[in-house]
């Protein structure tokens, strides 16, 4: 992840439903706005510009980070996002969907079915929204971000937890990467015409 340059000035930036932040507290989320204002990480490679979708029956990480930044186009951009990092995550019943735009053609990716979680290792989400039902261990709200990752804004909102665990899972995803992701009972296929269906 490249350390941010410049700050973003928002203007009339509209915030999409930002369920991302995984705290089901509504003193809270002012922060977390906040800390996505003030917040400039930049992902280590330009965006596509289309989301995705990322559904899972259950997730399981631990070493939990979040915080605000931004993820930019190849012609500059930029989108604002909640950056989750987990140290080592398990996923089950993985699904992942792709939508042509104005066709109906959905892309979607299944793993980790049948007890066989997939996995990752390193895993960095930038995210626009997520829901479900979250537990986190020790979590700790309101902590400076540089204390998450370096290349945050200094006293801009983050948080920390031991673990997390995410049942029914709904993420609506700029990009993801990992150090090692590990796709067990991997799935690939082509959806088109009325089969052409996202995970949710």
């Amino acid at each position: 992840m490249k350390d941010s340059e410049d700050r973003l000035e928002q203007g009339g930036t509209r915030w999409r439903r930002f369920a991302a932040m995984m705290v089901p507290a509504t003193a809270v989320a002012g922060a977390i706005v906040f800390g996505m204002a003030n917040g400039a990480i930049a992902a280590s490679f330009a965006v596509s510009g289309q989301t995705f979708k990322v559904g899972a029956s259950k997730l399981e990480g631990t070493g939990f980070k979040q915080y605000g930044g931004f993820v930019k186009e190849k012609d500059g951009t930029a989108h604002p996002v909640a950056v989750s990092e987990i140290a080592d995550a398990k996923l089950y019943d993985l699904c992942q969907s792709v939508k042509i735009p104005d066709l109906p053609i959905v892309l979607t990716i299944n793993a980790g079915g049948g007890g066989n979680p997939a996995t990752a290792k390193g895993l960095l989400i930038d995210m626009d929204s997520l829901g479900g039902d979250a537990e986190f261990k020790n979590i700790k709200i309101g902590r400076d971000a540089t204390d998450l990752n370096e290349g945050a804004t200094a006293k801009s909102f983050g948080q920390s937890a031991d673990s997390v665990t995410i049942t029914d899972l709904e993420q609506v995803a700029r990009s993801t990467s990992a150090a090692i992701f590990t796709l067990n009972g991997l799935k690939l296929k082509v959806n088109v015409g009325a089969a052409a269906k996202e995970c949710f």
